[in-house]
């Protein structure tokens, strides 16, 4: 009988155990997918992605074919109710949580009356946009009526969103609701400091599209994405950032390169982060 409790404490103290939070979980560091890491792949394979990596949480981006089950289908406002309810249940089948929507762009205001009534039947917490400058007083009516954050993306030039200080002259005087989708890569593309942009953005960063990058050399035109801790990205520092300002919010894996067998690299990604969060964390 001695040797049955012991037994049941053991697999109790197991089943704590990896339920544990993190310390990044515990700050309020959510890691996420962006589902343009496995674009390649349905959307019902990205989701097994995601669990295979132990990641609980998808930014799905419109667009992105559905998959087995749904036929010709792919994820974005024009799906009907039913269908919408079904992705839910095939991402809580897998231990996923559908977040957010994005990068989501249309010069058509009725359009992103659609997006966001979409975002409210899923559920999402924000949804990540570019919207052209004229369209802010509808965007922001929407967010407000429907109770969806705005995480505004910074696609390269010429996006309007390229550098926060246009964004910022944009949303500065908004709902507190609209913030930035701080994509690192493409403010280093640009030729800026991704610690000196978030710093601008301050307290309106609503989430990232995380990732590291090569470095600039001469005669090349493209910075690829890298594992991270392996490229000129400062995130260890932005990391420190966070901390310092006790920042909550997701962090989505966005990593263009290697389409096809990008998980084994993800998951050095995420080993580099576990280590260096929880020693900005100490």
């Amino acid at each position: 009988m001695k040797r049955f409790f012991l037994l049941c404490g053991l697999i109790m103290a197991v089943g704590m155990g990896l339920q544990a939070k993190t310390k990044a979980e515990k700050a309020g560091w959510k890691m996420s997918m962006q589902s343009y890491t496995f674009h390649m792949f349905s959307l019902m394979e990205a989701l097994d992605k995601c669990q295979e990596l132990g990641i609980k949480n998808i930014e799905v981006y419109p667009g992105h074919k559905l998959g087995e089950g749904f036929g010709e289908l792919a994820f974005g406002p024009d799906l009907d109710a039913a269908t919408l309810k079904q992705i839910r249940k095939e991402a809580s089948r897998r231990g996923v949580r559908i977040v957010a929507s994005g990068v989501y762009v249309s010069d058509n205001l009725d359009d992103w009356t659609k997006f966001f009534q979409m975002a409210k039947a899923m559920k999402l917490e924000y949804v990540t946009c570019e919207p052209n400058p004229d369209q802010w007083d509808h965007v922001e009516a929407l967010s407000k009526k429907y109770g969806i954050k705005v995480a505004v993306h910074n696609h390269p030039r010429p996006s309007t969103y390229w550098n926060p200080d246009a964004l910022m002259q944009l949303i500065g005087n908004r709902s507190k609701a609209i913030g930035s989708c701080a994509d690192i890569g493409h403010w280093n593309r640009q030729g800026l400091n991704e610690m000196e942009c978030l710093r601008k953005v301050g307290d309106r960063l609503i989430s990232f599209h995380f990732k590291d990058i090569a470095p600039r050399r001469e005669g090349e035109s493209e910075q690829t994405d890298v594992i991270w801790g392996t490229g000129s990205l400062q995130l260890k520092h932005i990391l420190t950032h966070l901390r310092d300002m006790k920042w909550k919010g997701y962090l989505s894996v966005e990593y263009e390169t290697n389409w096809m067998n990008s998980v084994p690299d993800i998951h050095k990604c995420l080993q580099y982060y576990d280590r260096v969060s929880a020693e900005v964390l100490e």
